[in-house]
This record gives structure tokens, C-alpha cells and sequence, in this order.
């Protein structure tokens, strides 16, 4: 029987991009969506087309009723990658307090309640993997990016202490921290910004969602790695 990956925010960046390269390597894929329906349907239309067995469903990840419901609808879940979350460039006397809730919320809660859910079934088989999104920034910190920062290194936190937690029922859990890539989120960025960071990385590039996709199936394929942060920068931070 062919092995499910639920990925979280899967209609764009990262998400699509991972959900891509599962269902083309022979997962079964749940194409998860909050906002984004249209997007998570031209995926899952390319994808069938292509002979790939997918599907969507659509939730609110900060609700723990919502979660609760995406997983009962999904069935099995034998790979989770928890990739949905947000961003925001703000200064720290700027940061509301709505504003540090709504991206603890998105990034790291989210986090929790999916990984929560997924765990209660993978420990009773006895195996699982569990994939955690995050972001270099949470490594090393990033100006008027706090909130976000805090909210990527509490996923490393996350990662390390339930790798530890669930490896004796046999799951393994594994973050990737990804450098600059090329997806929405940093669209923002000018095409100046692009040039300096692009000449700050020493592979000399910018990076790009299949880059992080094939370190995801990576560690969903690995046997023996768990708490482990893979580092996909491209030297960027060493």
C-alpha cells in the first residue's frame, strides 16, 4: 500500500512544490489549503492528470476543531509536512500585539495541533514521520522579522524535543530551516535586495521550492535520522 503525506499549505511556494514531487515519486497526497482554493484546485487538476493520486481539503490550521476535522477527513497520514505559515517585515516597536499572536498562531500553534494529530495515529502504528518547516531566520534571527524569528526557532525547539519524545514509539521527526527562496513570500524583496543576498550565498543563488521539496522526500524516505535540522541555504548560513 502506497504511503500518505498530508502537506500543510500546499497551493503555493514550498507546499505546492513538495506536494508535487510526493505525489510524482508515488505518495498518495492531501493538498491542504486555507485561503488559497483556487490555486489548491489547479494543483490537484495538474497532478490527476498526470496519473498522481491527490486531493484537497481546506482548513483553518490555529483551530484545534478545524485540525481535528482535516485529519479525520484525510485518513491515514504516514508523512506529515507542517509547511503552511506566514511572514511580515516589521519593526519591533512597530509589532502589535495581534501581530505577534497572528504569527505564533500560523507558524508555530499550527505546528502543534497538526503534529499533535498526527502523532496520536502514527504512535499507534508504530511508525510515522513528521516534517517541520522553518526557516533559517529561526536559526540565526533576523532584523525587523522578530516575531517571525521567535516563531521558526520555537519549531526548531519543537523538532529537537518531540524527535526525542516519539523516537521509542517510532517516529521520527525533522525540521528543514530553508534560506532565501524563491516563492510569495519574498516577493516583496526588490530586485537590489535579490542581488545582495544572492551574492551573500555562497552557491550564488537564489533558492527554490523543488530545492526544499527534494530535501523534504529526502527525510520522508530516511530511516534513521530524527531531530535533525537540514539547513537548505545554500551556504548562506553555516
Amino acid at each position: 500500500m502506497k504511503k500518505s503525506v498530508l502537506v500543510t499549505g500546499a497551493s503555493r511556494g514550498i507546499g505546492r512544490a513538495s506536494a508535487a514531487a510526493f505525489a510524482r515519486a508515488g505518495y498518495r497526497v492531501c493538498i491542504h489549503y486555507h485561503s488559497s482554493g483556487a490555486e489548491a484546485e489547479a494543483l490537484e487538476a495538474e497532478l490527476l492528470a498526470e496519473g498522481c493520486d491527490v486531493f484537497r481539503l481546506q482548513a483553518e490550521l490555529t483551530s484545534a476543531e478545524e485540525v481535528k476535522n482535516l485529519f479525520a477527513a484525510a485518513g491515514k497520514v504516514d508523512i506529515l509536512l507542517n509547511n503552511a505559515g506566514i511572514s511580515q517585515e516589521i519593526p519591533f516597536l512597530e509589532m502589535s500585539e495581534e501581530d505577534w499572536d497572528r504569527m505564533l498562531a500560523v507558524n508555530l500553534k499550527s505546528v502543534f495541533l497538526c503534529s499533535r494529530a498526527a502523532a496520536a495515529q502514527m504512535v499507534r502504528r508504530g511508525e510515522g514521520k513528521i516534517l517541520n518547516i522553518s526557516s533559517m531566520w529561526g536559526l540565526v534571527g533576523a532584523s525587523c522579522e522578530v516575531h517571525y524569528s521567535a516563531a521558526k526557532a520555537g519549531v526548531i525547539g519543537f523538532t529537537k524535543a518531540l524527535a526525542k519524545e516519539l523516537g521509542p514509539s517510532g517516529v521520527q521527526v525533522n525540521c528543514i530551516a530553508p534560506g532565501v527562496i524563491d516563492t510569495d513570500m519574498n516577493r516583496w524583496l526588490s530586485p537590489e535586495d535579490l542581488a545582495v543576498l544572492r551574492e551573500q550565498t555562497p552557491l550564488g543563488r537564489i533558492g527554490t521550492p523543488e530545492d526544499v521539496a527534494r530535501a523534504a522526500l529526502y527525510l520522508a524516505e530516511d530511516r534513521f535520522i530524527t531531530g535533525e535540522v537540514l539547513n537548505i541555504s545554500g551556504g548562506f548560513v553555516i
